[in-house]
């Protein structure tokens, strides 16, 4: 009897292990990141690197004056 049946039953079979592969659900999105904390959400970057870029600067010209008043101070030495 088995063998008179036989192609229904692998055409069952196939349709229910196909229906259960192609029929899984994919698996959901992960989760949204989480939002700040504490609420006022304020990015340091763009501060911090405006604080560097003018400590830089602040360098840059104390030593440009220190320079600039040793060359001052070796002149007035020589024309003396």
């Amino acid at each position: 009897m088995f063998a008179r049946y036989k192609n229904l039953v692998f055409v069952i079979l196939f349709v229910a292990v196909a229906s259960v592969v192609f029929g899984a659900a994919p698996p959901p999105p992960p989760p949204p990141p989480p939002g700040c904390w504490p609420p006022p959400c304020i990015p340091i970057d763009g501060g911090v690197s405006l604080l560097i870029a003018a400590g830089a600067l602040y360098g840059v010209k104390k030593s440009y004056d220190k320079f600039k008043s040793r060359k001052d101070k070796g002149q007035k030495s020589d024309s003396e």
